[in-house]
């Protein structure tokens, strides 16, 4: 097993530095992803379809045959127009959810429902804020979108019977990050408590909730196919650094570096939605339970979410909160 690599998302610049190390290591390819890895007769929904790596996936998708469904909180229907236009496919859908709001998350269920069963569902959607802001339910925007939404949506769509198990194994593929392993512990005193922070606090932060996802996907695969019993396929990856706009708050006197260094040193998101596509189309890893990827290496997910007390408490008060915030 690898060491744990430390504090290497615990700052903007410490951040900046680790994606561009990323750039030049050379890892081991899990697999490819081939023209031949179609989607055909498949539904596929991706949110945070509008922009950066989001649309980069949607666009893939529907290239490869699927009936694409954008969820977005913006861009319809430009966005959907302009998916159609690179990807030569009309079947291109979209639907508007806010993911900072519980309602419209809610209502997002009930519209991919109506449209039928769902084959893969690509969990993209994130926001990294300057500062803490709080939602309609009075919780922090960026728990809320970058965890707790997931939460809420995916076992929203497993109780409204949306996955179509009919025709194959459905799978989830939830992007997450290897900022992952930089927490040292989980925070479950504190967890879901709104609390006031500024920029500098924000990658921390993120990896944080990136922590709580990944425990959450492994409890998912775990609930969901228990006792061996292959239900769904419960994906996760980092797919580095990616040059996209999720970093638009920061401060304007650093934008123009930014944008630098993420031109040259970060993939752009066609290349980079390469191993959400792998893990959504490819045959090699069918029937698997769980699965993480680096990029397009395999590589193991931190103890911490492994750890199956983690995942029941976190399961647990992930349901007290939204017991008391959705009614």
């Amino acid at each position: 097993m690898e060491d744990h690599k430390k504090n290497q998302y615990s700052n903007p610049v410490i951040s900046v530095l680790t994606g561009i190390k990323a750039h030049f290591v050379k890892q081991e390819v899990a697999g490819t992803l081939t023209e031949n890895d179609r989607l055909d007769g498949k539904t596929v929904l991706v949110d945070g379809a509008s922009s950066g790596l989001g649309l980069a996936i949607a666009t893939d998708v529907a290239r490869r045959g699927a009936r694409l469904i954008m969820a977005c909180r913006s861009g319809i229907p430009d966005k959907g127009e302009l998916v159609k236009k690179r990807s030569g496919s009309n079947d291109v859908h979209m639907l508007h959810v806010d993911f900072s709001d519980i309602h419209s998350i809610l209502q997002l269920a009930a519209d991919v429902k109506k449209m039928g069963p769902i084959d893969i569902y690509i969990c993209n959607a994130a926001v990294v804020p300057k500062e803490s802001r709080k939602t309609k339910q009075g919780l922090e925007e960026m728990f809320m979108v970058n965890y707790l939404s997931k939460f809420y949506f995916i076992n929203l769509l497993i109780k409204n019977d949306t996955f179509n198990r009919a025709s194959g194994i459905p799978r989830i593929v939830v992007v997450s990050s290897e900022s992952h392993r930089n927490p040292e512990a989980f925070d479950w005193e504190g967890f879901g408590r709104y609390k006031d922070y500024k920029m500098k606090t924000t990658v921390e932060l993120y990896g944080y909730y990136k922590l709580l996802l990944t425990t959450f996907v492994v409890e998912l695969s775990r609930r969901l196919n228990p006792g061996g019993v292959q239900n769904y396929s419960v994906f996760t990856l980092c797919p580095g650094p990616v040059n996209s706009n999720i970093a638009r708050e920061a401060p304007a006197v650093f934008r123009p570096l930014m944008r630098l260094i993420f031109s040259l040193f970060f993939k752009a998101p066609d290349k980079a939605c390469v191993p959400v596509l792998y893990l959504a189309a490819s045959k090699d890893v069918e029937g698997k339970p769980l699965d993480y990827l680096f990029k397009m290496s395999r590589k193991y997910i931190d103890p911490k979410a492994l750890d199956p007390a983690n995942g029941q408490l976190l399961w647990e008060k992930s349901e007290k909160i939204l017991s008391e915030v959705a009614r």
